[in-house]
C-alpha cells in the first residue's frame, strides 16, 4: 500500500502535467502514450488495444483522472512486483513530464535539474495523501532544516509565514522558494546538491547511515578500510565510495546483534557485528563515530524487527500524531478559555447583580433612617406637647381646687382638653405600631439581602471547585511524568545491571579461549613427541648386520638390541614392511591431522 501511494503521487502529477487547458480532463492519444512509457518504466507486458476497450463506450473523448483511475490500478499497479523495476527511473518519467509544463525557475536559480527532481521526490515523500499534493509548513521547515545541516549556510523557513497558504505549499512553490533562499543566502549550488543528494539517500533511499570504516577479513585477518551503507534490511560494504563493487551485505534479522570491543591488533574504538554464523569486526575513526554506527545499526535492527522499511516513514508518522495532538490541545484549550470567560462573564453578571442589591438596600437603609428620624422627631414633639398639656392640666387642677366654685363652667371645656389628649395619646399608638412595621419590613429586607449573600458563596464554591479540579488535573498529570521517569530510570538501571553480566559472560568466554590455546599447545607438543618416537621406532626396528656398529653415545638411554643371528638377520617379510610403512603413514597422517587442528579455520576471502 505504501509503494502504491508513493507511486500514485507521481503519476498524478504526469497525469497533470498533460492537462494542458486545466479542466482536470486529458485526451486518449496522450494517456495511451503515458500508459505505454509507464508499461515501459515498470517492467509489464503493455496491451495496446486494453485502453481503447475501457473507455470504448467515450467516444474518444477526453479521460479525467477519476475514469483513468480503474484502468491504472487493473492494468498497471496491480500486475507491479516490488524489485522488479526501479522507482527512480518512474520519478525521472513523471518529473520530465510535470517539470516542463510547471517548474520554470528564474534567474536566480540555484537548483540543478537534478537537484530538483530530488527536492520534487522529497516533496511527494513528505506530503500527505490528498490530493492536490500539498506539503504543510512544518514538513518544509523540517525538510529545509534537515538541508541546512548538512551545509554551512543555513535556509531559513521566515518566508514561509507570509507565501504558505491555509491548504499548504505546492511542490512549484517549495521550489521557487528554495531558489529565492539559496540566492539570497548566497548558497554555493556544488554544495547545495551534495547537501539534496545526501538527504534523498538518508529519506526516500532509506539510508540510515553510511561512511569509510576499517573491516577486519575472515580468511585473510587484515583490516582494509571499506565504505559502509547502513539500511533497515541491510549491511553492506563496498570497495570505494561509489557502491559499486559490493564485497558484501550483512543481513539485519533477528539473529543480528553489535557489541562494544576492545582495543587491540593497533585498532582503537572497535565493535563487533554478530549474525548466525559469522562475526564481523569494524572499527570507527573515532568513538563519537563508533556510538553513531552503534546507535544507526540498533535502529535498523528494531526496524527490522517490527517490519518497518523506512526511519522517516516512522517519523513522518510521529510528526502527524504531534501535529493531531497539537490541534487537539488547541482546540481544548480554546473550548477552556471559552467557558472559562463564559464563567467570567457569569460572575462580573452576578457581581453587578449584587452591586444593584446593594445600592437598593443602602438606598432603603437610608430611607428607613430618615424615617425613623423623622418620626423621633415627632414622637418628641408630641411628647413636649403631652407634657406642657399635662402641666397645664395640673395648673388647671389647682386652679379648679382653688376656684371650684368660680370653674364650675369651665370644667366642661376642660373635658373636652382630656378627650382630644385621648385622641392624641391614641394617634401616639398608632405611631408606634407603624414604626414596628417598618423595623419589621428592615427585617425582612435583611433577610432577602442574606439569601443572596449566601447564593453568591454558592456561585462562588463552585468556581472554587472547578479550579481545584483543574489543579488536581495538573497535579495527576505532574505525577504521570513522574512516574514514567521512574520507570525510565529503572529501566536505565536494568540496562546497566545487563551490561555487567554481557562483560562478566565476555570475560569467562576470554578465559575459555585461553584454555583452549593452551590445550591447542599441549596437543601441538604430544603431536610432535610423537612424531619423534615414531622416528626412533622406526630405526629400532631395522636389524643391525654383522660388523655394524653400536648405537652412538645420544642413544645410549634406548633399551640394549640383540645381535641377530644369521638366519634373523634376513629382510623381513613383505607383509611384517607393508605394516611397519602402513604405521608410518598413519603417524604422518596423525601429525598432519594435528597441524590442521592447531590452525582456526578461515572462511573466504573477500
Amino acid at each position: 500500500m505504501a509503494l502504491r501511494a508513493a507511486l500514485l503521487k507521481s503519476i498524478w502529477y504526469a497525469f497533470t502535467s498533460l492537462d494542458t487547458e486545466d479542466s482536470g480532463k486529458v485526451s486518449k492519444s496522450q494517456l495511451k502514450v503515458l500508459s505505454h512509457n509507464l508499461h515501459s518504466v515498470f517492467r509489464i507486458p503493455h496491451d495496446p488495444a486494453a485502453l481503447e476497450r475501457h473507455f470504448s463506450d467515450d467516444d474518444d473523448g477526453p479521460v479525467s483522472s477519476q475514469g483513468y483511475m480503474p484502468y491504472l490500478n487493473q492494468f498497471i499497479l496491480d500486475k507491479v512486483t516490488e524489485g522488479t523495476f526501479i522507482k527512480e527511473e518512474v520519478d525521472e518519467l513523471c518529473w520530465t513530464l510535470c517539470s516542463k509544463k510547471n517548474y520554470r525557475p528564474d534567474t536566480l536559480q540555484v537548483l540543478t535539474n537534478q537537484d530538483a527532481l530530488r527536492l520534487w521526490c522529497l516533496f511527494n515523500f513528505l506530503a500527505e495523501d490528498k490530493y492536490p499534493l500539498a506539503l504543510v509548513p512544518e514538513e518544509a521547515e523540517y525538510l529545509l532544516r534537515k538541508v541546512s545541516s548538512v551545509m554551512t549556510v543555513e535556509l531559513s523557513c521566515v518566508e514561509l509565514e507570509d507565501g504558505v497558504q491555509k491548504d499548504g505549499l505546492s511542490v512549484w512553490s517549495f521550489l521557487e522558494l528554495v531558489n529565492a533562499v539559496a540566492a539570497s543566502r548566497g548558497a554555493d549550488a556544488e554544495s547545495l546538491s551534495l547537501a539534496v543528494e545526501k538527504v534523498y539517500r538518508e529519506m526516500v533511499g532509506n539510508v540510515l547511515k553510511e561512511g569509510y570504516l576499517w573491516k577486519k577479513g575472515h580468511l585473510r585477518r587484515n583490516w582494509t578500510e571499506r565504505w559502509f551503507c547502513l539500511k533497515p534490511g541491510s549491511f553492506s560494504y563496498f570497495a570505494s565510495e561509489d557502491a559499486r563493487d559490493c564485497k558484501g551485505v550483512i543481513e539485519m534479522d533477528q539473529n543480528c546483534c553489535v557489541e562494544v570491543l576492545t582495543d587491540r591488533d593497533g585498532k582503537r574504538c572497535m565493535f563487533c557485528v554478530k549474525t548466525l554464523n559469522k562475526s564481523f569486526e569494524i572499527s570507527a575513526p573515532d568513538s563519537r563515530q563508533r556510538q553513531e554506527w552503534i546507535t544507526a545499526i540498533q535502529t535498523a535492527l528494531r526496524l527490522s524487527a517490527e517490519g518497518r522499511a523506512s526511519l522517516h516513514e516512522e517519523l513522518k508518522e510521529r510528526r502527524r500524531e504531534q501535529r493531531v495532538e497539537r490541534e487537539r490541545r488547541r482546540a481544548q484549550r480554546a473550548e477552556e478559555t471559552q467557558r472559562l470567560q463564559e464563567l467570567q462573564g457569569e460572575r462580573e453578571e452576578q457581581l453587578v447583580e449584587l452591586q444593584l442589591l446593594k445600592e437598593a438596600q443602602r438606598q432603603t437603609r437610608a430611607s428607613l433612617e430618615q424615617e425613623e428620624l423623622r418620626r423621633s422627631s415627632q414622637h418628641h414633639q408630641l411628647q413636649n406637647t403631652l407634657e406642657k398639656q399635662l402641666c397645664e392640666a395640673q395648673e388647671a387642677r389647682a386652679n379648679l381646687r382653688a376656684e371650684v366654685a368660680v370653674r364650675d363652667l369651665e370644667a366642661e371645656h376642660q373635658r373636652r382638653r382630656i378627650r382630644e389628649l385621648e385622641e392624641l395619646h391614641h394617634r401616639l399608638q398608632e405611631a408606634l405600631e407603624q414604626q414596628i412595621r417598618a423595623r419589621q419590613e428592615e427585617e425582612t429586607y435583611r433577610y432577602t439581602q442574606t439569601r443572596l449573600l449566601a447564593e453568591e458563596e454558592e456561585k462562588v464554591k463552585s468556581l472554587l471547585a472547578l479550579q481545584e479540579e483543574q489543579e488536581e488535573q495538573l497535579l495527576q498529570t505532574q505525577r504521570e511524568k513522574q512516574e514514567l521517569k521512574q520507570e525510565m530510570d529503572r529501566k536505565s538501571q536494568a540496562l546497566g545491571e545487563a551490561q555487567q553480566q554481557l562483560d562478566t559472560v565476555r570475560a569467562s568466554r576470554r578465559k575459555v579461549d585461553q584454555d583452549i590455546a593452551a590445550a591447542q599447545r599441549k596437543l601441538r607438543q604430544a603431536s610432535t613427541s610423537v612424531k619423534h618416537w615414531n622416528v626412533q621406532m622406526n630405526r629400532l626396528m631395522h636389524p643391525i648386520g654383522p660388523g655394524e656398529r653400536r648405537a652412538s653415545s645420544s642413544n645410549l638411554l634406548a633399551p640394549p638390541v640383540r645381535v641377530p643371528s644369521v638366519s634373523e638377520s634376513r629382510p623381513p617379510p613383505k607383509d611384517h614392511q607393508n605394516r611397519l610403512d602402513g604405521e608410518d603413514d598413519s603417524s604422518r597422517e596423525n601429525m598432519d591431522t594435528n597441524s590442521q587442528n592447531t590452525d582456526p579455520s578461515d572462511d573466504k576471502a573477500e
